[in-house]
């Protein structure tokens, strides 16, 4: 017996043993795969979009990119949204993603704004709102692929709470990475093109029979229905409040000679105007008060309608 030394030690090659188990497939397969579910997209979602904002919203299948999981999910920038999801009996672990401008421009027109007067918005992070509105349109694309995918049981997809992409912890070390396909779908809202992607492992898209659902559209909620659920969501999105009390002037000698328990006057003598703003913009005007042992305010006027005011929380 020859006792083993580092010359005959070899490395397996990863691609080679990721394709001999199943976890990787040749781009011809792939990207059948990709292209069947791609055009289901184009199929429904339109009608489902339609259906439910009164909007005509253009879908079309934009192509495929394979690679690395995290290097696919990398490659999308800091400009989009994603969201984990899993389908049981499908996949535990996909990823959802879909470029922040339509996402905000959908959100403005459905508040109000004339589409005409909308212009395109430049990729940047959602605010916590505009992702509590992106959970509904990651359920719809959610629910397409689910009637696309032939699986055991009538399982819903787990959708995971939407975040920004710059949000995305760094991948675990201690996981290793899979090979994935990168499902792209262009949606078109008056000026604006953006695209949503479909990231999914390929032993699960290699193992997929993609079928188009019958009566996708049919029995869904009356057009407008959608719009009201997106104002409600809107409308439940907690946001955090801050209140703003004009002080007496002090000298700059005087400031710098502040001790703890020393007293700085409220600028008003009678009652005390406070300010309430939210991400950065005024929102109504208050006076300063007490309501048992807890300090309050009390709103007096508004900076705006209730519509103004919702529009400056979500921008």
């Amino acid at each position: 017996m020859t006792s083993p030394t580092n010359n005959n030690v070899y490395t397996f090659d990863r691609k080679l043993l990721a394709r001999m188990t199943g976890a990787l497939g040749d781009n011809k397969t792939i990207g059948k795969l990709c292209s069947d579910l791609g055009h289901v997209f184009a199929e429904f979602l339109p009608d489902i979009f339609q259906n439910e904002t009164g909007l005509d919203i253009d879908i079309g299948y934009a192509g495929f990119d394979t690679g690395l999981k995290s290097e696919l999910i990398a490659n999308l920038g800091n400009g989009v949204a994603l969201c984990d999801t899993s389908l049981r009996n499908w996949c535990p672990d996909f990823v959802i993603s879909c470029d922040s401008p339509v996402i905000i421009t959908l959100m403005e027109i459905l508040l109000g704004a004339p589409s005409n007067a909308i212009e395109e918005p430049k990729p940047r992070s959602l605010s916590n709102i505009e992702l509590d509105v992106a959970t509904m349109i990651f359920e719809k694309i959610a629910d397409v692929l689910k009637s696309a995918v032939s699986v055991a049981g009538s399982f819903e997809p787990v959708v995971g709470r939407p975040y920004n992409a710059s949000q995305r912890p760094a991948p675990d070390p201690d996981v290793a990475d899979v090979y994935a396909a990168c499902i792209n779908v262009t949606m078109g809202l008056g000026p604006v093109l953006s695209t949503f992607s479909i990231i999914v492992p390929q032993q699960t898209l290699l193992k997929t029979a993609v079928v188009f659902p019958k009566g996708m559209g049919q029995g869904r909620k009356a057009k407008g229905a959608w719009g009201e659920q997106l104002e409600q969501q809107v409308r439940r999105s907690t946001v955090s409040l801050e209140a703003r009390i004009k002080l007496q002037s002090l000298t700059l000698d005087s400031i710098s000679r502040l001790q703890p328990g020393d007293v700085i006057p409220f600028l008003d003598t009678k009652d005390v105007r406070v300010e309430i703003n939210a991400n950065g913009r005024d929102l109504y005007i208050c006076e300063f008060g007490r309501s048992g042992a807890k300090y309050t305010v009390r709103v007096k006027d508004t900076h705006g309608s209730e519509s103004d005011i919702l529009h400056h929380l979500m921008s």
